[in-house]
């Protein structure tokens, strides 16, 4: 009997588990939801109260109205040709900050450690009037690489991580290559880049969510709209007196939908990942 009745509030504890998280979901979903039946709906409908969670007629013709009107695809390869650069060249540099921070025993390696874990403390709107005069003055402005260079110096955070993940590598995998005459390049990224998968995924997914959704910088440095990455073209759909919410929404869906993608394609890796900044401590 007590084990049976054990069995039984077990079970009921699933149960409600499941449900609250069914509850939970909706309620996030709620959002994208409204989005979708809004990028659906005609113009009359947008204003109608009550208000449609469903659509009399379902207008598609919404999202190529939108295409058209924000030079979509245009802005969509911008944007695309900033993330992909941007990200590599995050990946590569904090790859190669951190390997000598977490393997190479060298003087001064903690306290350049620490230098950049203090580094993170500093608020970026701090460094952005200097940051921005020196790109002005070689010549930057109106160009993309403000927006992709500093990607290539290395972020504080993800060499951070990428440390933390390197730590809990053994180091017998270093000194069997070294036997064998590995370079310490060729054990980077033929031995301690395929162990990191994880931690990668994490500063792939980051990087590429944040220069895709960067909206600040673009704003700044690009004021030629030929150059404007699908931030800024969103913003341009609003305006202080009149927004096409129909269209907004339609354009909205189809900006999400990359960073949606990838997300969910790897967010096995990005969640241990993350769970590695636990294992090791700050030494």
């Amino acid at each position: 009997m007590a084990a049976g009745g054990m069995r039984a509030r077990a079970r009921n504890y699933t149960i409600l588990k499941y449900i609250f998280m069914v509850l939970v979901s909706v309620v996030m979903l709620l959002p994208l939801l409204w989005m979708l039946s809004t990028a659906l709906k005609g113009d009359e409908s947008i204003y109608a109260y009550p208000p449609e969670w469903i659509p009399s007629t379902f207008h598609w013709e919404n999202f190529a109205r939108g295409i058209e009107q924000a030079v979509f695809w245009q802005k969509f390869l911008n944007s695309a040709i900033i993330t992909v650069t941007a990200t590599i060249g995050q990946v590569l540099s904090c790859m190669i900050v951190a390997y000598p921070l977490a393997r190479i025993r060298f003087p001064g390696r903690a306290f350049w450690f620490y230098c950049i874990i203090g580094s993170m403390m500093l608020p970026s709107m701090v460094s952005f009037l200097p940051v921005f005069k020196v790109f002005s003055a070689i010549g930057w402005y109106n160009t993309w690489l403000p927006l992709i260079v500093p990607s290539w110096l290395g972020g504080p955070f993800y060499t951070f991580l990428l440390r933390q993940y390197y730590m809990t590598i053994p180091t017998s995998f270093d000194e069997a290559a070294k036997i064998d005459g590995a370079s310490h390049l060729s054990i980077l990224f033929r031995i301690i880049a395929p162990m990191s998968l994880p931690a990668i995924t994490v500063i792939v997914i980051g990087q590429a969510l944040a220069s895709w959704s960067d909206f600040f910088s673009p704003l700044i440095y690009l004021p030629d709209q030929s150059k404007w990455t699908l931030s800024l073209a969103m913003a341009n759909f609003t305006s202080q007196y009149h927004t096409v919410w129909n269209l907004f929404m339609a354009i909205a869906l189809m900006y999400m939908l990359p960073s949606v993608i990838i997300f969910f394609v790897a967010q096995r890796y990005f969640m241990q990942g993350l769970g590695s900044l636990n294992t090791v401590g700050l030494k």
